[in-house]
């Protein structure tokens, strides 16, 4: 059985699993880097003897015994949720991951091993790579590098079924959070979640979505010109702006989210331009855009259905938020 019995060892079974995958001679040293959400598990540095690479990164997940979620949603449903998530990073990284392009850039995968109660991938360690850095506050050249980024994986995937993955990306996606969608009060976002949720899907340019795209699933070069992604629990089809306004709203407050709105929509559909040209895809990127632009305060919106259920005083439930739920709430009426 795999075990992580400390930060400084593993035991056996898992160690040879890691050096296998690794072509290592042996783990030298092990850093936890953190816990796993609702403690499923740990993300784990493994340095090495006898490989090419100094280090390695290892996801080990593990079902807890006991389900722990920080914000009190520790049902069957959460976890039920959880397990297929790390059944579909798997599929990613073993069937979707190799096809990213270098501005799409995510770490190699060097092996997937499947248990009943646990997953194990081990994956190349980006900063060996040239991605070590980790931003809590970005700046224009570090968000405009992520953009660039989900440019470059949506235009990728443009068009393509999500076998494997989610039917629907995204973490707060309407389908998976009925408890949440439950506890929103009875309102208009609330009336009108199903629409806005049909209304992303009714898009006819659909893609692959990361689900998570927040900074703190980004990894940067040196200079922050340059982004790689990790994390892909909850990739799966869907419109492209979800993850576009989730990652504002994770950089910016809502002061800046209102100023820069129109530049960074405008920077990231020129660069989708570019990346759907690159791929060779014959699509109408002018009505790619149309359809997007208009799709934004959409996304944005059901992200916020999402968090007026989950988390009411969360501090993205602020005045910009609110007044993007309000002109769509009134494009539905």
């Amino acid at each position: 059985m795999f075990c992580v019995s400390g930060a400084d060892h593993f035991d056996a079974d898992l160690e040879a699993a890691i050096c296998r995958a690794a072509n290592a001679d042996a783990i030298r040293d092990v850093d936890v880097v953190q816990t796993l959400w609702s403690d499923y598990g740990q993300l784990v540095r493994c340095y090495l003897d006898g490989a090419d690479s100094v280090s390695v990164i290892i996801k080990h997940v593990r079902w807890p015994n006991e389900h722990n979620h920080p914000r009190g949603w520790a049902t069957d449903r959460s976890h039920q949720r959880k397990m297929r998530s790390y059944q579909v990073e798997t599929t990613w990284y073993q069937q979707y991951s190799n096809r990213c392009p270098t501005n799409a850039r995510v770490p190699q995968c060097l092996a997937v091993e499947a248990r009943a109660d646990e997953v194990l991938i081990v994956m190349e360690d980006l900063d060996n790579s040239g991605f070590a850095g980790r931003r809590l506050r970005t700046n224009k050249v570090e968000i405009d590098a992520c953009l660039a980024w989900l440019a470059s994986f949506h235009a990728t995937f443009m068009g393509e079924r999500p076998d494997g993955l989610w039917e629907t990306g995204t973490y707060w996606h309407l389908a998976t959070r009925p408890d949440e969608l439950a506890a929103l009060d009875d309102g208009p976002l609330k009336h009108a979640a199903a629409a806005i949720d049909q209304r992303l899907a009714d898009s006819p340019f659909q893609t692959l979505v990361h689900g998570d795209a927040k900074l703190a699933n980004f990894c940067f070069s040196a200079d922050g010109c340059q982004a790689a992604a990790v994390d892909f629990q909850y990739v799966g089809g869907g419109c492209g702006m979800k993850d576009v306004a989730y990652l504002i709203s994770s950089c910016l407050d809502e002061d800046e989210s209102e100023a820069q709105e129109s530049a960074l929509l405008d920077h990231y559909f020129t660069l989708l331009a570019r990346a759907v040209e690159h791929t060779g895809k014959s699509i109408d990127v002018a009505a790619l855009e149309a359809d997007w632009r208009a799709l934004y305060p959409v996304a944005w919106t059901d992200f916020t259905r999402f968090l007026h259920g989950w988390s009411p005083g969360h501090w993205k439930l602020n005045h910009y938020s609110e007044q993007l739920s309000h002109l769509v709430l009134k494009e539905q009426e």
